[in-house]
């Protein structure tokens, strides 16, 4: 067992490998280095962050670079890093930690374990120095030592009172989930909302997709406004606004300001994905050049900077280039106005916020500079736009000639099918079915590539992908999202020219929600363990419930669930939906607004309607079913009758169909009549 040398270097992980050169020993997390621990006798120092982490460069230069505080981290601990995105299981169990300490959290997580792994301490970001109010890191170093090895009490105190907290984490009275109180919670929501720059009130502002589509739907419930207004002037906003990317597509993961101005400047993959749904449904309801040309542009990125040769997308964009953090991104005027000249400058200028004064102070780039955003400039007139837009060209291309921000090109299940599924629910309201053909080739790459056999014969999914290294075994989420990625392509297989290959996505989806069953669901609690049953590294397996940034596992396990029901006609998955509904009741019930994305999926369960398209003419209905939002439809496309399980509900509209074309708009196990053209389905499904 080797106790010296950095072992990063054998790593796939672009921020493991990021490390590589450190003097630091690190080890990569595992039984192994779990075991050295023990046999040292050693407390264990985690430290887990991620490529596009702005404040966990900051430690790494600061410390982790450093001989002398490596040194001491080598003497003292058993040193692990992680990548919270390739293990987000052990992430979330020392996240969950910290928290039980009364802890905020934030990466860099810092904690310090026992040699078996229990968690007894822990911070974020320590400085080499003492400031910002937090101690000298060589100090924290020194005194978390000592009290390990003179107060083992106290540490097992600590450790044993963790572990308490977390085991009892989501615990809450039981209860119905209703509509009812969906409702009640929708009206609160409207409270939380900037009235006028949109995004929950205050800073830093951060693209919270499950409450904004908690609005959405109450729209649908209580009317329009102001539940669907707040959610067009959020959308307006961020897209007007700095945090987003004006020159080459796409949103940072948030805003440090409450005005959208200052992004933190890093691009997620799982961030966008949730994004281009909201601007989908924005175009859907309120139409209009914006929320169309923020939804193609940042496609466009996708495919320019996030599509590897494979096909499939990669994980982030880091926020710093040079060691500057927004660097990449930001400009001053007279670089401006070298790049258009000076009136072409001061035209974009006007509608930018470019001007020499600049918008944003900020001592890491020796001054006043600009981020580009539109926020208190009018829309531009066509005229106007179309001199913008070989400005912004222009100015495009000069960025591309700068050092560009590190590329986090791992390959994340999880992360890539809410992606697949989010261009597929946007080609169909956009009409862009090239980006459906996008999605596909994605698909295929998780699903020849990610997809293995275990022992035991189930086909289950890896985590992540990179070099050709899988990080396996799965996680909840990833066939949770591959399900929900699996289940869009097949609704919209036959859509436009470029429709998705001939494949069985059906079966897809059924196997990995059988893998789901076999390794995540805990048959004591009936919830969904983030870690598969066999990650024999983990020291506790927990169930999260709660949104976060990146969406949880049991509203796109539940979502997937309910529309496989719809696309097979199989209760037996309805079945596992309300058991799944019932086990999470309680969890719920006594925190509605962190479970909004389950709200939202019991929305989707009582209300969705199943549109059936069936005859040989059929193509128009079909095509307008897709474009009624698929946050309230399932789209069942009879392409080939014969193969229509008696039990159905469309069994009965292939013969009503004739040999023309019909479509059936059902609900509550009933369907309509027959229509026959496209605004008597649209009436029928609720959208005339």
């Amino acid at each position: 067992m080797s106790t010296t040398g950095n072992e990063l270097s054998r790593a796939a992980s672009p921020y493991l490998l990021q490390h590589a050169e450190n003097p630091v020993h690190w080890r990569m997390w595992g039984e192994l280095a779990l075991r050295e621990a023990q046999a040292r006798g050693k407390p264990i120092l985690l430290s887990v962050g991620y490529a596009a982490c702005h404040w966990c460069h900051v430690m790494a230069h600061e410390s982790f670079e450093d001989a002398a505080t490596a040194a001491l981290m080598n003497e003292l601990f058993v040193n692990i890093k992680v990548d919270r995105e390739e293990r987000p299981d052990i992430d979330h169990i020392y996240m969950s930690a910290l928290h039980a300490f009364g802890e905020r959290g934030g990466w860099p997580l810092t904690m310090f374990l026992t040699p078996t792994g229990e968690p007894f301490w822990g911070g974020t970001y320590f400085p080499k120095e003492s400031r910002y109010g937090r101690p000298a890191f060589m100090s924290v170093l020194k005194t978390v030592a000592e009290a390990f090895r003179t107060k083992p009490g106290e540490i097992a105190r600590n450790a044993q009172f963790v572990r308490g907290e977390l085991v009892k984490a989501g615990a809450g009275d039981g209860g119905t989930l209703t509509l009812e109180l969906v409702d009640n919670l929708a009206k609160q929501a409207v409270r939380f909302i900037d009235p006028v720059c949109g995004g929950l009130t205050g800073a830093p502002k951060f693209p919270n997709a499950p409450i904004l589509e908690l609005l959405w739907r109450a729209g649908a419930r209580l009317g329009k406004s102001p539940y669907r207004d707040l959610v067009k002037l959020t959308l307006t906003k961020m897209s007007e606004g700095g945090i987003y990317d004006h020159l080459g597509g796409a949103y940072a993961r948030y805003s440090t300001d409450a005005r959208w101005l200052v992004p933190h400047f890093e691009k997620m993959l799982y961030d966008n994905a949730q994004i281009l749904e909201l601007l989908a449904l924005c175009q859907h309801e309120f139409g209009g050049p914006l929320f169309r040309a923020r939804a193609t542009e940042t496609v466009a990125w996708l495919k320019r900077e996030m599509t590897t040769p494979q096909g499939a997308f990669c994980a982030s964009c880091d926020a710093d280039s040079e060691g500057v953090e927004g660097k990449f991104y930001v400009w001053t005027f007279g670089e401006i106005a070298a790049l258009l000249g000076p009136e072409d400058a001061a035209f974009f200028g006007t509608f930018y916020d470019a001007s020499e004064t600049g918008n944003w102070e900020d001592e890491a780039h020796g001054g006043s500079v600009i981020i580009l955003n539109r926020l208190a400039a009018k829309p531009p007139t066509p005229a106007a736009e179309a001199r913008l837009a070989p400005m912004r060209q222009k100015l495009f291309e000069a960025r591309e000639r700068r050092v560009r921000p590190g590329l986090d090109d791992k390959i994340l299940t999880d992360w890539n099918g809410l992606m697949i599924a989010a261009l597929v629910h946007a080609a169909t309201i956009f009409k862009a079915p090239e980006w459906i053909a996008l999605a596909a080739r994605a698909y295929d790459f998780i699903a020849a590539t990610m997809q293995f056999t275990d022992a035991q014969g189930q086909s289950r999914l890896a985590h992540g992908w990179r070099a050709g290294v899988l990080v396996k075994p799965s996680l909840a989420l990833d066939h949770a999202a591959m399900m929900g990625a699996a289940l869009a392509l097949h609704e919209a297989r036959n859509y436009g020219d470029a429709a998705a290959p001939a494949r069985d996505y059906l079966a897809d989806a059924a196997g990995w929600a059988e893998a789901m069953e076999a390794y995540h669901r805990d048959p004591a609690s009936g919830l969904l363990n983030m870690a598969a049953k066999d990650a024999g590294d983990v020291i506790l397996q927990l169930a999260p419930t709660v949104d976060d940034a990146i969406p949880n596992a049991h509203p796109v396990y539940l979502s997937a669930l309910v529309r496989l029901a719809g696309l097979t006609g199989e209760t037996r998955w309805l079945a596992r939906t309300d058991a799944l509904f019932e086990a999470l009741s309680a969890p719920v019930r006594s925190n509605l607004v962190g479970h909004a994305g389950i709200l939202n999926v019991l929305d989707f369960r009582l209300r969705a309607k199943e549109i059936v398209t069936v005859g040989p003419r059929r193509k128009q209905l079909y095509e307008a079913a897709l474009g009624v939002p698929f946050t309230a439809r399932i789209v069942i496309d009879i392409d080939r009758p014969e193969e229509i399980p008696q039990t159905h509900v469309a069994k009965a509209q292939v013969e009503a169909a004739g040999a023309a074309a019909a479509a059936f708009v059902c609900s509550g196990g009933t369907c309509s009549l027959p229509v026959r053209d496209e605004e008597a389905l649209l009436s029928t499904a609720g959208y005339v």
